[in-house]
């Protein structure tokens, strides 16, 4: 999951409070002379110079990892296109497996943690199948080109600065690798986030995320109940909505309890009543009205907070769910093309034109395109989901 790895770094960054901003650091220099106030201010926090001698000297930048940033996904991928993606026979079929051989470890890290087996293990596929692909290049060389490029220079420094003190303390090697972004292991971890949130749970002074399920399995449980995972609840549930449903209703920001969906109309997946409760949830209609429906309570919320993106977390959640041995969707699934950027551009361009503000066109839908989306549909009496979709592209060209 590289493209998204920056979503999910929202952690405290504990050892980095005085680095470079962008504005104070002359856009003439040199990588040289960046790694040289890399060094002081790694002095200047305590890590060793022995540890600086062997991870900054003769290092040179990355022009792949510049390249990795700048590229950008020309389709995004709707619904259906996504879930199939990542929740495929080979995830399913492997996941169940995993959570067969790694049954003692994962269920000793729910008496201590509160999180299940299976979530664990969706997190675990989605993020680097299963530990079948944790990245290939050197950790210290890709923050040091991401940090010393002025894109996102403060954010970087950050992290790289956070790796050098984590191989200062022995807990991570000089010569780890993994993503072009910095994140490492099987579970993607970010260098704060391994400082934050990871557990040496075998206690040998290493934070084990490549090799050591103990240390690995451990360290997403923490890292999700310090995010806000809560215990004997599950993440959300497909459900069905009756026809002339009030689809505005359908946002993350608007939370109601259970029993006050059910008084709205909305059943269970099968049209059964929803369970009575006064759990809070929000409706999530991820392809719009003509799309599946979910119910998604505070645990799905905690899943964005790993990786800020609905379709992730809902792959996690359906993921999880068919290892726990529920059936597959009850929605059919729609053929649908997807939008290039350059589909979604023409979108916020039309739409800014006709008065309803999307900010400047970039070519995500992002809440400020989906809230002028909705503004649109209200003026020209169509169903008001936000969906930014195929059906969209063809009202507004």
């Amino acid at each position: 999951m590289f493209r998204l790895i920056i979503c999910l770094l929202f952690s405290g960054w504990a050892y980095a409070n005085d680095t470079l901003a962008p504005e104070n650091v002359p856009e003439t220099q040199s990588f040289e002379e960046f790694l040289d106030d890399i060094r002081h201010q790694a002095l200047d926090q305590g890590i060793s110079k022995a540890t600086l001698d062997q991870a900054l000297s003769a290092l040179t930048l990355n022009p792949k990892v510049l390249k990795f940033d700048r590229t950008q996904a020309e389709f995004s991928q709707n619904f259906w296109h996504y879930l199939g993606s990542r929740v495929s026979e080979y995830r399913l079929n492997n996941g169940s497996e995993k959570l067969d051989i790694h049954q003692r470890i994962l269920q000793n890290n729910y008496q201590k943690y509160g999180v299940p087996p299976h979530i664990i293990i969706a997190f675990w596929g989605l993020e680097t199948n299963y530990g079948t692909y944790t990245g290939n290049l050197s950790l210290v060389r890709s923050l040091a080109t991401l940090s010393h490029d002025l894109r996102r220079r403060e954010f970087f420094t950050q992290q790289l600065l956070a790796l050098l003190k984590l191989i200062d303390e022995g807990k991570i090697p000089a010569d780890a690798k993994g993503s072009w972004a910095g994140a490492m292991g099987n579970v993607q971890f970010m260098p704060t986030n391994v400082a934050t949130y990871g557990i040496d749970a075998d206690q040998d002074g290493e934070i084990g995320l490549w090799d050591n399920t103990q240390d690995i399995f451990a360290s997403a449980a923490n890292f999700l109940q310090k995010i806000g995972w809560h215990r004997g609840e599950r993440w959300g549930r497909e459900v069905s909505i009756p026809q002339n449903f009030d689809y505005q209703l359908a946002t993350l920001k608007n939370k109601k309890t259970v029993n006050e969906w059910q008084a709205l109309g909305v059943r269970t997946a099968q049209g059964q009543d929803l369970p009575s409760s006064t759990l809070n949830a929000s409706l999530i209609l991820p392809m719009g009205y003509n799309g599946p429906a979910f119910l998604a309570y505070r645990n799905f919320r905690a899943i964005l907070r790993w990786n800020h993106s609905i379709l992730y977390a809902l792959s996690v959640g359906h993921l999880s769910d068919r290892l726990a041995g529920t059936s597959q969707l009850y929605a059919k699934p729609i053929t649908e093309p997807s939008l290039s950027r350059t589909d979604v551009m023409l979108i916020q361009t039309q739409l800014n034109k006709l008065g309803f503000d999307t900010g400047e066109p970039d070519g995500i839908s992002g809440p400020k395109t989906r809230n002028a989306t909705r503004q649109y549909q209200r003026a020209n009496s169509l169903p008001i989901d936000g969906y930014v979709g195929y059906q969209l592209l063809q009202q507004i060209k």
